[in-house]
């Protein structure tokens, strides 16, 4: 996972001995080259060619090309669950003896992962096998357009679109569209899902973002600090700070903050989870209720107060924007939030009607630091 943006130097090397004066450069590289600055889906060198599968993690998966409503293919990974899971430490599930692998998916969790601007989809498979094979999930891995195998070129309202596409996906599959779903996002990829459910708050169970910002105009400043002057003609906008307040307080979010980011900074987290803890049932701000509703004022505060205390936010002191994912208690707050938002449903079949819920031990093996992590992966 790279940074948010590649480097100011990088970009305007060869270039700038030919443009006159500062202010020239930074105008045109913002409005015109924006999208190389935010979308470098060629950084680090071979994300365009050299794509990990899942198969290298020696994880079953189904190659699975979508094609956008505007003709794009996607090359996407999909993952979905078995009741045998031959790996160390992964979470045991209760199943009946005849439950097929289908019926056993359709019970489980299906999260959509919505990577990082840099890099592509190989690169979070790790991140995959962990809500895989020590949540149980369901897994869908989109590739945005422009970026691994995926065709097109990257933009704000393409990536609308794919992530758009990838959702349909699992609400129109025999199986999974009977699932919880669960959006994950890193960095940008956490505006993208802010985006998706703020446009589909009927069919989104809960979000989890990392290191994700307010909007791309206000990270500017502090991304690509010579740019700042220039940030209001950034018109890729990823403005997640409007959008989440219409997403309803009965969606549970779970933010992950690294105190130490060095591309977004710890306030676009503190502030976006100011908003989450504003949230409305049903996405409605007050000045948004009928007259004749008051009575019914303090029977909504209480039921948002029991909402938001779903949603989570949670700080790690030593993470950086590329390593929060492997610090301590990072995958078990994860897994915690995963178990209360979408708990574990008996097997048709089984005796007991009442929801099941693993121990905490179940959780006690998840990767935990770099070291951990290092071991998780082979």
């Amino acid at each position: 996972m790279s940074s948010l943006f590649p480097s100011f130097d990088s970009f305007v090397k060869g270039t700038a001995t030919t443009v006159a004066g500062l202010s020239t450069v930074g105008v045109g590289l913002l409005f015109f080259g924006q999208n190389y600055l935010i979308y470098p889906s060629a950084f680090p060198p071979g994300s365009r060619t050299e794509v990990p599968n899942p198969a290298d993690f020696d994880l079953p998966y189904q190659d699975l090309p979508l094609t956008t409503p505007d003709n794009v293919t996607l090359q996407c990974y999909l993952l979905t669950q078995r009741t045998e899971m031959p790996f160390p430490g992964a979470m045991p599930v209760e199943t009946s003896e005849n439950e097929t692998n289908e019926q056993f998916a359709a019970r489980r969790p299906t999260v959509l992962m919505f990577h990082g601007n840099g890099g592509n989809v190989g690169h979070r498979i790790p991140l995959a096998k962990v809500f895989y094979v020590k949540m149980r999930c369901n897994v869908l891995m989109l590739s945005y357009r422009g970026y691994g195998r995926s065709e097109g070129s990257p933009s704000e309202k393409g990536i609308r679109i794919d992530a758009q596409c990838a959702l349909d996906h699992i609400l129109s599959h025999p199986y999974l569209s009977k699932t919880p779903i669960i959006l994950y996002g890193q960095s940008i990829g956490g505006a993208v899902a802010i985006d998706l459910a703020h446009r589909n708050t009927h069919a989104v169970r809960a979000l989890i973002l990392e290191n994700t910002f307010l909007s791309l105009p206000r990270l500017v400043p502090s991304a690509l600090p010579v740019l700042g002057p220039f940030a209001f003609l950034c018109h890729q906008k990823w403005d997640s700070a409007s959008k989440v307040p219409s997403i309803p307080a009965e969606i549970p979010m779970l933010l992950l903050s690294g105190v130490r980011d060095e591309v977004v900074p710890r306030e676009h987290m503190q502030e976006l989870w100011k908003l989450v803890q504003q949230r409305a049932p049903g996405g409605r701000r007050p000045s948004d209720r009928p007259q004749g509703e008051e009575a019914d004022v303090k029977e909504a505060e209480s039921s948002k107060q029991a909402i938001v205390s779903h949603s989570r936010f949670v700080e790690f002191p030593r993470g950086t924007h590329n390593d929060t994912c492997v610090q301590e208690g990072y995958w078990h707050a994860v897994a915690a939030f995963v178990m209360e938002v979408a708990p574990e449903e008996a097997p048709s079949s089984a005796t007991s009607a009442t929801p099941l819920t693993p121990s905490i031990s179940s959780i006690s093996s998840l990767p935990s630091t770099s070291s951990a992590w290092d071991s998780f992966e082979s």
